[in-house]
């Protein structure tokens, strides 16, 4: 029988983390992602595990890992949170059956950056530096499908956390992010003028018609009747 302190705690730690992240989506702006954040974790198939294999120091996946093989519950999580890059790691296209990781959208690179560094606090407690989260990356650093852009941006705000300091790079993110956004409105816009262009086109053609059939008819009038 699973112990009541392993229940409370893992409950309390995912919980305690969750929260955290979400503080940390909001100062930043992504505020759905903030409440959506990690949702699966409280889950039959993840909390379970969780409880099982809580540990309170490290993740109940690592330990899970250790005594099957693979973890059920990261297998499980992975496939339902856009913030692992391991959900984005497909087959190749084509025949290779190899594979590749794919690059993760802005916002989702900024949610595990967020995700990196809220699990560095909850686990390294009175501990934890705004190195912290680029020690533990380093650490792993090489391991898995990572696409190389992702890589790039994920490791340039780690190290921007640790030499420039929290305050400096939330608001470089919050920054980033209003490009990102005006970016896409203005990328709704093109797509807009364009469809909106090829109406008109397609809307000219019986226009044109109505027209040379009119011309055609005074032609033909002006011929029978002199």
């Amino acid at each position: 029988m699973v112990p009541l302190r392993n229940i409370i705690g893992h409950f309390s730690t995912i919980t305690r983390h969750k929260i955290l992240v979400g503080k940390e989506c909001f100062r930043v702006g992504l505020y759905r992602q903030g409440v959506l954040h990690d949702l699966s974790k409280y889950s039959c198939e993840e909390f379970s595990s969780g409880v099982r294999y809580y540990q309170g120091n490290r993740s109940p996946n690592a330990a899970e890992k250790e005594a099957l093989g693979y973890s059920r519950a990261w297998l499980h999580h992975k496939g339902r949170n856009k913030h692992h890059f391991e959900y984005w790691i497909d087959f190749e296209p084509g025949r290779s059956g190899k594979l590749v990781g794919n690059p993760m959208p802005l916002r989702y690179v900024i949610e595990m950056f967020l995700d990196r560094v809220a699990a560095s606090k909850i686990y390294r407690g009175k501990d934890y530096t705004d190195r912290s989260a680029l020690d533990y990356y380093n650490i792993l650093r090489g391991a898995g499908y990572m696409h190389r852009k992702t890589q790039h941006e994920l490791e340039f705000l780690l190290n921007l956390l640790a030499d420039r300091g929290e305050d400096y790079t939330y608001a470089f993110i919050r920054a980033l992010l209003l490009r990102e956004k005006v970016r896409r409105m203005d990328q709704r816009r093109e797509a807009l003028r364009s469809l909106a262009g090829r109406i008109l086109r397609k809307a000219e053609v019986p226009v044109k018609a109505a027209r040379q059939l009119k011309e055609q008819a005074e032609n033909l009038a002006h011929i029978l009747l002199g």
